[in-house]
């Protein structure tokens, strides 16, 4: 069964892959707490998600992470 992540777990890993690039452009004790902070929050959800769906956690987090950085094109 494919799992389809919910919105929510989209923009925590958006959120989260942002922070990531801001610490890339700018290496600042800001920007990489604010990369922990984004990054525990989404793993967090991932968790969470995953006990109430009774699937394996690393399978939610990489359903998640292929639904944000590779998408699937548009129908129609």
């Amino acid at each position: 069964m494919a799992i389809e992540p919910p919105d929510e777990l989209i923009r925590l890993q958006q959120a989260s892959d942002a922070a990531h690039a801001a610490v890339l452009e700018a290496p600042t004790a800001e920007a990489w707490q604010a990369w922990r902070d984004r990054a525990a929050e989404a793993q967090a959800a991932v968790t969470v998600y995953a006990k109430e769906i009774g699937e394996l956690r690393n399978e939610v987090e990489a359903a998640v992470k292929r639904a944000v950085r590779h998408p699937e094109p548009a129908e129609g």
